[in-house]
């Protein structure tokens, strides 16, 4: 696992009603504070990566569908540098996945329908200055096919 990199097996409640599932909790460990709480999604396919942030974390959950979210250590003095991590996250695979600063990270609808991810960065989205930087998810030097793995 990358350096500083958590996973959270989430908890779900099912009755009659419906389902309630917790996604982070102020006192969960990976919880260091809240920025915002926004929903993306991404059509069957379609790759939205890689970015990283300098000082945010994000927490990253998916409700709905299933996506593979990647994860790359570029960081200079980590540990874990060159390290890839893959995670199957959605319905078939509740998890919460926390991605600290400057890890590279990216996901990729794998279900037949639209997915949607829930993220609670640490910080809230600055419009004038924003902490995000982008790479482009098929031209880089990041070791990592999005392709499917058959076999």
């Amino acid at each position: 696992m990358i350096s500083g990199v958590m996973v959270k097996k989430l908890r779900v409640i099912a009755d009659e009603r419906g389902r309630l599932m917790e996604i982070l909790r102020a006192d969960d460990e990976m919880f260091t504070g809240f920025g915002q709480v926004y929903m993306t999604t991404a059509y069957p396919g379609v790759v939205k990566g890689w970015h990283y942030h300098k000082g945010q974390s994000d927490n990253m959950a998916v409700v709905r569908g299933m996506m593979k979210i990647v994860l790359y250590d570029g960081r200079e003095d980590s540990t874990t540098r060159g390290e890839v991590n893959e995670f199957f996250a959605g319905v078939h695979n509740p998890i919460l996945v926390h991605i600290p600063p400057l890890v590279f990270h990216g996901f990729k609808c794998v279900s037949p329908e639209e997915a949607i991810v829930v993220n609670t960065p640490t910080e809230p989205y600055n419009y004038g200055d924003p902490d995000e930087f982008r790479v482009d998810p098929h031209d880089n030097a990041i070791p990592y096919d999005w392709g499917r793995k058959d076999g």
